[in-house]
């Protein structure tokens, strides 16, 4: 974990490109290319579906939003005149997938938030079924299948790239194109700065209430605040997220901006963290930081699958760990300091038929 101070962004990333690059070289043998790719949130979630992408495949998301406006099949009219999307991924050779299987992977798309998950398999003589078909044109079909090629899916934008998203990470890998020897970095960056919630009515904060602005987006806070983008960055290698970090709000008007934003009134935002809007009154420089995942770092260098297998102490799965014993009993003494009470546990009745 590091904090810098006096820093941007630019020094945050070149920093650890080279930690990076010394890292893989001094353990794998591998040299890692600098600079490392960047890409912009947006730019991930419209290509992968996913924050954190992997690409060491290709297999992106396709949009064919324009292609199907003009059609009366209601999943994706229904999508479109709410603001959603139509997108699909095409998976190359898959167009003899068994129903059974392709049933599978619809109960997967579920599992992500999808009512359903509309597909075309075009077989290797030129023709194709679909799922959908009988609800358009034939003049539409071969449309999309022209812009497509492949499965398609329709919903609000953030659950057509959760269910996207992971649909492309599970048809890689079982079709086999993850290659553990093959290390992909990217940068993301540029996340939004807020998201909203429906739950509670109002914007929260993507990362973390702390995190600086775009300079050029620091208007849009009054204006149009789920389009503020942050100063945030993600390091993402093989689909996995290593490390992240921010470039920290240092200006007291900024901070209390943010705070209203997030529906703080001044006076719960003073009785929370005032320590810290006192402290921006004296002066606070520029500052930003980044931290790693260093077991799932490990686990990618180690080649494993689950980052049990690399750290040196891992729970079970009764989450007691074997080494330390714990839990275990605390002594009375403790209990006191502690201000705590163990109440012994109710018997369970049992009924005799």
């Amino acid at each position: 974990d590091m904090e810098l101070a006096f820093v941007d962004v630019d020094d945050v990333i070149d920093v650890n490109e080279r930690l990076l690059a010394h890292l893989f070289k001094e353990v794998l043998g591998v040299e890692v290319q600098l600079p490392i790719q960047r890409m912009t949130w947006k730019e991930a979630m419209n290509r992968f579906g996913s924050d954190k992408p992997d690409l060491r495949f290709g297999m992106e998301l396709v949009d064919v939003s324009e292609t199907v406006k003009d059609t009366e099949f209601v999943v994706f009219k229904g999508a479109l005149e709410n603001g959603g999307s139509v997108r699909g991924i095409n998976a190359k050779g898959q167009g003899a997938m068994p129903r059974k299987k392709i049933d599978k992977l619809v109960e997967f798309a579920k599992g992500y938030g999808a009512k359903g998950l509309a597909y075309i398999a075009i077989h290797e003589d030129g023709s194709w079924k679909s799922s959908f078909s009988k609800f358009m044109t034939e003049e539409q079909m071969e449309a999309l299948i022209k812009a497509m090629d492949g499965q398609a899916g329709a919903d609000r934008n953030k659950i057509v790239w959760n269910v996207l998203g992971a649909l492309r990470l599970e048809l890689a890998e079982q079709m086999g194109l993850l290659d553990k020897n093959e290390y992909r970095f990217v940068w993301i960056t540029e996340f939004p700065l807020l998201e909203w919630s429906d739950e509670e009515n109002r914007f929260t904060a993507m990362h973390h209430p702390f995190t600086m602005p775009m300079d050029e987006d620091l208007p849009l806070l009054d204006t149009d605040p789920g389009a503020v983008r942050a100063k945030a960055y993600d390091i993402v290698l093989n689909g996995t997220e290593i490390g992240g970090g921010s470039v920290r709000i240092h200006q007291n008007d900024v901070q209390e901006k943010m705070f209203e934003m997030l529906g703080f009134t001044p006076e719960a935002a003073h009785e929370q963290f005032g320590f810290l809007l006192d402290a921006f009154k004296y002066g606070v420089p520029p500052h930003a930081g980044l931290a790693y995942g260093l077991d799932r770092l490990v686990m990618l260098m180690a080649k494993e699958d689950s980052i049990r297998d690399v750290i040196a102490f891992p729970k079970v799965k009764d989450a007691s760990c074997l080494m330390t014993e714990a839990p275990s009993p605390v002594d009375a003494v403790q209990l006191e300091e502690l201000g705590l009470e163990v109440e012994p546990q109710a018997e369970e009745e049992t009924i005799e038929e």
